[in-house]
C-alpha cells in the first residue's frame, strides 16, 4: 500500500496538474478488532473477498484454497507475536480546470 507521502508525490506529479489535494488523512485499524476470531480466520476471508477475482483471473482457481488457507496460517502466526495494522489513506482531491 502506498504511504501518504507516495499518494501525495503521484497526485502532484503524475495528474498533470490535473487535481489538487483538498485533504490526505491517515486511520489504523488493529487486525485483531476485524473479527472475533482473534486468529487470521475473518482477515484472510477479507483479502480473499478483495483479492480473489484478481487472483482466478491470472493464476485460475486450481490454487485459490490452497494459497488463502496457507495465507490464514501466516496471518495468525504474525498476529500472535505482533499487533497488525491497516492503514488507511482516505484523500480528497479538487478538479483544477
Amino acid at each position: 500500500m502506498p504511504s501518504p507521502a507516495e499518494v501525495r508525490r503521484s497526485v502532484e506529479e503524475e495528474a498533470e496538474g490535473s487535481f489538487a489535494i483538498s485533504r490526505l488523512d491517515t486511520s489504523e485499524i488493529r487486525w485483531a478488532d476485524c473479527g472475533s476470531s482473534g486468529g487470521g480466520e475473518d482477515v484472510a476471508k477479507c483479502m480473499r473477498s478483495v483479492a480473489e477475482p484478481m487472483l482466478v483471473e491470472h493464476f485460475g482457481e486450481t490454487i485459490i484454497d490452497e494459497l488463502f488457507e496457507k495465507y490464514e496460517r501466516c496471518l495468525t502466526d504474525c498476529m500472535s507475536k505482533e499487533e497488525m495494522k491497516f492503514i488507511n489513506v482516505t484523500v480528497s482531491l479538487i478538479r483544477i480546470g
